[in-house]
């Protein structure tokens, strides 16, 4: 039976409800012919003719009837059966492939959530530790990271040999530059002569400033001087101290610098022929300009009264 089916073309997925067949009490058109046993040849020509009928009973003409018509029924199914198969595997192929992409968002959810998770955790720590330091920690820091980075250019301009001071204003802009030298004026305005006693406070302050601690020098220092390098109130240390050639040189030139600035405040100034005469001489001039300084805000109003002829 499967050869024949294999000579039919039918398939190997076709080839089970052929052969379940006979089970519903029929069989295919070669069992029929076995089953009915052999033929009366005698009676087949009157037959086919349309003469007189076979006396052999009909049963074995219907029973043939019924294998073709089962026949043709099974090999229906069959064909509809490979036609609706090819569908299934496409919607079996369809649902699988939903279900992976599901589970590939259901994986992809998952690492993100864990991601997320680490990352708020790493926040909260960094919060607490934030929390944990001083109120102007940040600022302190910002600070300091900006002197290490200033120390670390001058020991690079003073390893090639340029001025430091050039060097930084050449990556100024003159914006830049005119602001800081507004807030610098600002914060220690130069208000001129006003007494010897503020005078001196003034450069005191200065140099004061201008100092910076030589560390290697110190510890050169108390290497040499032992015991005595921490004086008591038994000690003398007065003419004991010997100068290094670099100090002495700092010094020459902060006093060439004062007597060069002592040089431009005495210099005689421009005479403005415009400018109101109040004074008598040279040195009432003097007195009247410092006395302007002072209160000239004060006594502005009563001096446009006097001019005016309005004063009370």
């Amino acid at each position: 039976m499967t050869i024949q089916l294999e000579r039919e073309g039918v398939t190997a997925r076709q080839r089970p409800l052929l052969l379940a067949a006979p089970s519903f009490g029929t069989s295919p058109p070669d069992q029929a012919h076995r089953n009915t046993g052999p033929v009366d040849m005698r009676t087949t020509p009157n037959t086919l003719m349309g003469g007189r009928q076979s006396h052999r009973p009909q049963t074995s003409s219907k029973r043939q009837t019924t294998v073709h018509e089962t026949y043709a029924l099974a090999l229906h199914l069959t064909v509809q059966t490979s036609a609706t198969a090819p569908e299934e595997e496409q919607s079996e192929t369809d649902a699988s492939q939903k279900r992976e992409a599901r589970l590939r968002k259901f994986r992809e959810l998952h690492f993100k959530r864990n991601e997320a998770r680490k990352l708020n955790h790493q926040e909260v720590v960094e919060e607490d530790k934030r929390q944990k330091l001083p109120a102007n920690w940040e600022a302190k820091k910002a600070r300091l990271e900006w002197e290490l980075a200033e120390e670390q250019k001058k020991k690079e301009c003073a390893a090639r040999g340029d001025n430091y001071d050039r060097v930084k204003l050449l990556e100024i802009t003159a914006d830049d530059a005119e602001r800081w030298e507004r807030k610098k004026r600002k914060k220690n305005p130069d208000t001129g002569f006003a007494g010897y006693a503020e005078a001196q406070f003034r450069q005191y302050q200065r140099l004061t400033k201008q100092i910076r601690p030589d560390l290697e020098n110190y510890e050169k220092q108390r290497e040499e001087g032992g015991a005595d390098f921490y004086p008591t109130s038994n000690s003398l240390i007065h003419g004991t101290h010997i100068p290094t050639t670099e100090g002495v040189d700092r010094m020459v030139e902060d006093v060439e610098k004062q007597i060069e600035k002592r040089a431009k405040y005495s210099r005689r100034r421009a005479y403005n022929d415009d400018a109101d005469i109040d004074y008598i001489n040279e040195r009432n001039a003097k007195f009247n300009k410092k006395a302007e300084r002072f209160y000239g805000k004060y006594t502005a109003e009563i001096k446009q009264n006097l001019e005016r002829g309005t004063a009370v």
